[in-house]
């Protein structure tokens, strides 16, 4: 079978969808040899050419879309759905690249909504806007209608429907009725780098000097959405200053999507201000220096069921404090200490438990570092060849072998 896989050409800062979907791209780039199947991959224009330097000395070629961004979904749903029906009547841009390159099925690496008459696998990140829509991201400027419109289409549509969890399976049956049998289990894959890049210790304190770090900090890696929880962890640095005699600093890396004026205003309100770091986006040897030498990766989001950020944590040695969210126990289980995303006094209990409790920390290090190294993006790779394994009997009904 003749598979396109679809890169959608996330850039680094766009944080875990550019992780995600590059190491997934990677994994197949190891592993296509390993399967009868044939992969193009597919890509918009602004994206072709640094597919293409990486895909350099495999089998895999690149193929453009070659008419501007793909075909989303927003706009059209949002106007009574007017470019589906043109659809119906022309092929996507997406649809005429792949027929021309003679795909039958076409892989999603990253999730989104696109136009297509062939069958596909796609993968769901979260289903937020269903679950906490009351977050403005969520909902603001019509974004909790497209979204859902587009997913109504396009996860009731798929072949397969790729998810991490169980609770992401329960959410999909339960938002979207999707048949049990459509919907697969392939737990996010660990980061490459993190399992790749050690820096060693004098190198990651030159980095903290660098980014202005000066002593014990908590880490928190995340964009600036309201949905990241930022405030309510400034409320637990306070309280472990004023209650627990720690007086923490706090690295928060990331871009801002709209909150971090607010962010940088509470802090002041606290009184924590000095002790707050705004480093915006990081390179990944940064990051990796600032995972290796925190107090603790504090992921206190309010989303999942799935995060990246506590699996780069487990592989770099980083005691996890995270979340009690649907999905977060089935992802960390024993390898994080799970806190109430509300309550800033048991966020800040649950850090300084982790500080004081040195078993406690090296239980929790020891693992992490296991749970980083059970799934990798080969595994997750060979999970959807065996996908692909199953469907081809059916392709084989209309398109010959």
């Amino acid at each position: 079978m003749r598979v396109g896989a679809f890169v959608a050409g996330y850039t680094p800062d766009a944080g875990g969808g550019y992780t995600f979907e590059t190491d997934i791209l990677d994994g197949l780039i190891d592993l296509a040899d390993e399967t009868p199947h044939e992969f193009k991959v597919l890509s918009p224009p602004d994206s072709v050419h640094s597919l293409q330097r990486r895909l350099a000395g495999s089998n895999l070629t690149a193929h453009s879309l070659r008419t501007g961004p793909f075909d989303r979904l927003k706009t059209a749903m949002l106007r009574k759905m007017p470019m589906l029906r043109a659809h119906w009547r022309r092929k996507s841009a997406l649809d005429r690249v792949a027929r021309e390159a003679g795909v039958d099925l076409i892989w999603f690496l990253g999730a989104g909504a696109h136009l297509t008459d062939l069958p596909y696998i796609t993968v769901v990140w979260d289903l937020q806007h269903r679950a906490t829509p009351w977050f403005p991201e969520m909902s603001a400027s019509g974004m909790w209608d497209s979204r859902e419109l587009a997913n109504d289409w396009f996860l009731r549509r798929a072949t397969a429907v790729v998810t991490g969890t169980q609770a992401g399976r329960e959410e999909l049956e339960r938002f979207y009725q999707l048949q049990p049998e459509s919907i697969r289990i392939l737990p996010h894959p660990t980061p490459r780098f993190a399992m790749q890049k050690q820096a060693p210790r004098e190198a990651a304190a030159r980095v903290l000097r660098r980014l202005g770090i000066r002593g014990d900090y908590l880490l928190y890696p995340a964009q600036f959405w309201p949905h990241k929880n930022h405030v309510n962890l400034l409320h637990a640095v306070e309280l472990l200053r004023s209650r627990h005699g720690l007086d923490f600093e706090l690295a928060l890396v990331g871009s801002d999507k709209g909150s971090r004026q607010h962010v940088e205003s509470v802090a002041r309100k606290l009184g924590i201000a000095s002790e707050v770091h705004f480093l915006g986006f990081v390179a990944r040897e940064d990051l990796v220096a600032l995972y290796q030498s925190a107090v603790a990766l504090t992921y206190v989001s309010w989303c999942g069921p799935e995060n990246l950020p506590p699996l780069e944590a487990f592989a770099l040695d980083c005691p996890v404090v995270a979340t009690r969210i649907p999905g977060a126990e089935e992802q960390m289980g024993s390898a994080a200490l799970l806190v109430d995303p509300s309550n800033p006094e048991d966020i800040a209990n649950g850090i300084a438990n982790v500080y004081r409790d040195q078993e406690l920390r090296s239980k929790l290090i020891s693992a992490g570092s296991a749970r980083a190294r059970k799934w990798t993006a080969r595994d997750y790779v060979r999970g959807v060849f065996s996908i692909l394994d199953e469907f081809e009997p059916v392709v084989r009904c209309w398109r010959p072998a």
